[in-house]
């Protein structure tokens, strides 16, 4: 596993000394003086191997600084052609009533297994077999809106047994397949919207704990959003007890030096979940770049599928993906807007 920004070993360095093309898409080469970066089989007169970095992926590279060489464009070409095999793949991956093995799915996007599990695991930040099963839980989702029952739409999304699939519904679905079906209907989700110095926000509160906090201009444009997520969930406003719940959260977004004990209920794939446990585990005052971030879970390629799971977070501050910067500490995107995000990372810098 390379590190994001090392310096070139003897092994690599021998494989871009020979503009070797069997290590295209294994890593890219970034120079200093240049911040140029590089696929191994570059045609250009090579830099001094001091002056030299690597990287896993160009998407890393590119948030250090460095631009795609437009000799061999790394960004392109090469990248386009592992995008179109993955794309296959997933359609592959779609189009099975069954979930496929490894070598099925490879064989669609015509690599091998191990290269492709790689490639896979790199572009979408999931395993292939993760893949599959979120997939099946999206097409789930899908049938139970439309099918006539329930046991019928858990077989059509191609689960094979019903009373296996009900021993995971609350992982999947985050409820059963009865109330799913019902858009929410019999789910009591309490929430109220406060003002804080970050502006509107709303928090909002399952059985299992708080499964939202929204951050906003306008209060109706945060409730409109939980009411999208929930269609025919009853939404409880104006409780005076969750109004001490509320309490607390903006207490924590004003004062984040203090402990944040709320009971959360986080619903999202096994790989944004470990994203969003990475996040909590940044310390207070700090922040980290996406390639870190991608470092962190382990996965130094996910660079983008890790920055796409930051975005989808919908518990701001308590899961605090605005601790996540660029390489060199510029602020990049926030859900919440960016002039949002220098305002908590400066409060919780003076904590």
């Amino acid at each position: 596993m390379k590190v994001a920004g090392a310096k070139i070993d003897d092994k690599t360095w021998r494989l871009i000394a020979s503009r070797s093309k069997k290590a295209d898409g294994d890593f890219v080469y970034a120079v200093l003086t240049t911040m140029i970066y590089c696929r191994p089989s570059c045609g250009s007169r090579h830099a001094k191997r001091e002056n030299m970095r690597i990287y896993s992926h160009s998407t890393d590279a590119e948030l250090d600084g460095y631009r795609p060489c437009k000799r061999c464009q790394p960004d392109t070409t090469l990248e386009n052609e592992i995008e179109l095999k993955i794309a296959r793949a997933c359609q592959f991956i779609h189009q099975s009533e069954i979930e496929p093995c490894l070598a099925e799915i490879a064989a669609s996007a015509q690599l091998s297994p191990y290269h492709f599990h790689r490639q896979f695991k790199a572009h979408m930040g999931i395993t292939p077999k993760a893949y599959f099963k979120a997939f099946r839980a999206g097409r789930l989702r899908q049938e139970l809106k439309t099918s006539s029952s329930i046991t019928s739409a858990i077989y059509d999304a191609g689960y094979g047994s019903n009373s296996r699939f009900y021993e995971q519904s609350d992982q999947v679905l985050g409820m059963t397949p009865g109330v799913y079906k019902k858009g929410g209907e019999a789910m009591m989700i309490y929430f109220a919207v406060g003002v804080c110095s970050l502006g509107h926000i709303l928090v909002a509160q399952s059985q299992k704990g708080i499964c939202s906090i929204l951050l906003g201009d306008e209060a109706e444009q945060l409730i409109n959003e939980l009411e999208d997520e929930f269609p025919n969930a009853e939404l409880v406003g104006g409780d005076k007890g969750f109004e001490t719940v509320v309490a607390q959260v903006v207490a924590f977004v004003e004062q984040p030096g203090t402990k944040f004990n709320l009971p959360l209920d986080i619903q999202g794939t096994a790989f944004q979940q470990k994203v969003w446990q990475a996040l909590r585990e940044i310390p207070l005052g700090t922040t980290i770049s996406y390639s870190e971030l991608a470092q962190k879970i382990g996965q130094p390629s996910a660079v983008r599928a890790a920055a796409t799971a930051c975005a989808r977070n919908k518990i701001a501050i308590a899961i605090p993906c605005h601790r996540v910067v660029r390489q060199n500490g510029d602020l990049s995107g926030y859900r919440w807007g960016i002039a949002r995000k220098r305002s908590v990372l400066s409060t919780e810098q003076k904590s």
